[in-house]
């Protein structure tokens, strides 16, 4: 299979595929040793044809790609579209829309959690996938004729895996679920990475304000420096080094070279300067300025009311055919545990239609969990 390479290829191509009612995206790329992801292959098919194109490709503007990602007409389908999407908004600053993510829609059809493309080809598409090529060097030129039919089978089994899940949440009533999970995904802001929010990622193993302070300013130093350098924020300081920076709060050169996690030489460099740099802003940060440290909540005082909500979520899963994680997170069912007017998804939408009022009734006694021929059942 040949790839498009040209932008009058791409066009015409785009032009044929907007023809259709939905297309199946998927993207190949490389991000092991980059800060931001290297998009080296892109995969279209409707349901007529399949179209590889090499964004490497000297010359090629992508804007025919874009055009159709925003055609209002034609639905885009992926598969765990996440990291898709974060390239469609790098290049173009746009999210795909309307937007069908097969992996959220198998979750409201019951195929379980996060359930895999394989998994979902096998089921709905009847189709076996060589999965060799998967983990290969999608930068290098030429691509191997299994590269290419690797990269045409995402996009192609897709069509039938989104056919079958369409059909199936029509008949139940459910599209509407499927269209309240795409809201993050839709949302630009899950997209952009502010180095002022680095610290959100570590926060669970903090505990002191003067800590929080030192975890703020450090992470975001890192964050712009590993968007400036194009490379892994661990390749610019690992976690383990972060944080022991953040408890010690080194404040020269000598005691920043003391900590073991530091590497050799890194307090006599420029970053290293920085890090002191960050460690002294971060001193000078008042207190109540900072964001509230949310405190380990624990079990609740009568923890087997978590538990009891643990087994009505899985009986409610078990009976509605959806895997339990679409329905509540365990922070949804502590919360719940705490409080009847917890601000969580699991008690908003349908989701409190469907789970959520159990879950209150459960707690004020208006409902019960029993066993019947091995099976909880709620009443």
């Amino acid at each position: 299979m040949n790839l498009i390479s040209t932008t009058a290829e791409l066009s015409e191509a785009c032009t044929r595929l907007a023809q259709h009612p939905f297309v199946t995206v998927d993207t190949e790329f490389l991000r092991e040793t980059t800060y931001y992801p290297k998009l080296c292959l892109i995969q279209l098919a409707s349901p007529d044809e399949a179209v590889l194109v090499d964004p490497l490709a000297p010359d090629l503007s992508l804007e025919p790609f874009l055009a159709l990602m925003s055609d209002p007409n034609v639905v885009k389908v992926f598969h765990a579209a996440r990291q898709d999407l974060e390239i469609v908004w790098m290049i173009g600053r746009l999210i795909p829309a309307p937007l069908f993510d097969t992996q959220v829609a198998a979750m409201v059809c019951g195929y379980g959690d996060s359930v895999g493309y394989e998994q979902l080809a096998n089921d709905l598409a009847k189709a076996r996938i060589d999965k060799s090529s998967r983990f290969t060097d999608w930068s290098r030129r030429p691509l191997t004729e299994a590269q290419l039919a690797y990269a045409e089978s995402d996009v192609t089994h897709l069509r039938d895996i989104y056919l079958a899940l369409a059909a199936d949440l029509a008949e139940s009533g459910r599209e509407n679920w499927v269209a309240e999970e795409m809201a993050v995904l839709n949302s630009p802001g899950t997209y952009e990475v502010k180095p002022e929010n680095a610290w959100l990622r570590l926060k669970g193993r903090i505990r002191k304000p003067k800590e929080l302070a030192a975890l703020i300013e450090l992470a975001a130093w890192r964050e712009r420096e590993a968007q400036h350098r194009d490379v892994p924020r661990q390749r610019v300081l690992k976690d383990d080094a972060l944080m022991d920076i953040v408890q010690r709060a080194p404040r020269s050169a000598e005691a920043l070279g003391e900590l073991r996690s530091v590497p050799n030489g890194f307090e006599r460099s420029r970053a290293g300067a920085e890090v002191l740099a960050a460690i002294e802003r971060a001193q000078a940060l008042d207190p109540q300025t900072l964001p509230r440290l949310e405190r380990e909540r624990g079990r609740p005082a009568n923890g087997a009311v978590l538990d009891l909500l643990k087994v009505l979520l899985k009986a409610t899963a078990d009976a509605e055919r959806v895997a339990p994680k679409i329905i509540a997170s365990s922070d949804d069912l502590e919360a719940i545990a705490f409080d009847d007017e917890a601000d969580v998804p699991a008690l908003q939408g349908w989701r409190r239609e469907v789970f959520g009022e159990k879950a209150l009734a459960l707690k004020n006694g208006s409902l019960s969990l029993r066993v019947v021929r091995g099976r909880v059942t709620v009443g």
